[in-house]
């Protein structure tokens, strides 16, 4: 089988700057981010070769086709790996503001408009208990994006929706800048959110 490695950065663990500090980046990626690949790939050494070779995106879709004994570490560490992958391209230096395009016109037909979506991602993602992620999500049978949190690691392709725009709400991804205050962790987050990706990503969904 083909070991997953790391990904690596898309930009200096500093860029994002003062909204999301450099020591957190670094702590995120080369320990939390390292430590769900390993133990992905550990997972994986337990099942057949058929589930070996398969994409990660194709197992976590369909989690069913996975050893019971096994499932549950590759739910968690399997989604852990993409979740992060995801994560360090949602966001790039000097980004925030509106988005425009297809993503933003699907967000206006969703929500109402940008204002709330931005309300609704954010108040609700402040109060997922424990660990988690909010996401902004396309869903294949209503042809809309959606909100829906997720607890742990647990990715929005088990249940057949397609992650656009996450945000990372354990306390890891925060707490040596905010503490305790996810509120303003996430109010800060906005502003350096890549809306080109999340377009190219809506644009593939589709």
């Amino acid at each position: 089988m083909g070991k997953y490695t790391l990904p690596t950065m898309p930009y200096a663990y500093d860029a994002l700057e003062p909204h999301i500090d450099a020591r957190t980046m670094e702590i995120h990626h080369t320990k939390h981010h390292q430590t769900y690949t390993d133990k992905l790939n550990a997972a994986l050494e337990g099942c057949s070769s058929e589930i070996q070779n398969k994409d990660i995106l194709d197992i976590l879709s369909n989690l069913n086709q996975v050893p019971e004994g096994q499932r549950g570490a590759i739910n968690f560490n399997g989604g852990g790996y993409d979740n992060h992958r995801l994560f360090w391209n949602n966001m790039k230096p000097n980004g925030g503001g509106e988005p425009g395009g297809s993503i933003a016109d699907a967000i206006k037909g969703s929500f109402g408009s940008f204002s709330d979506f931005k309300e609704k991602f954010s108040s609700t993602s402040a109060v997922i208990q424990g660990s988690g992620w909010g996401w902004l999500v396309y869903n294949p049978t209503s042809k809309k994006v959606e909100y829906k949190s997720m607890p742990n690691q647990t990715s929005p392709r088990t249940e057949g929706l397609i992650p656009l725009l996450g945000c990372d709400v354990w306390e890891h991804a925060y707490y040596l800048k905010y503490q305790n205050r996810r509120p303003d962790y996430i109010a800060s987050w906005w502003n350096v959110v890549n809306w080109d990706e999340v377009e190219h990503r809506f644009s593939q969904a589709k």
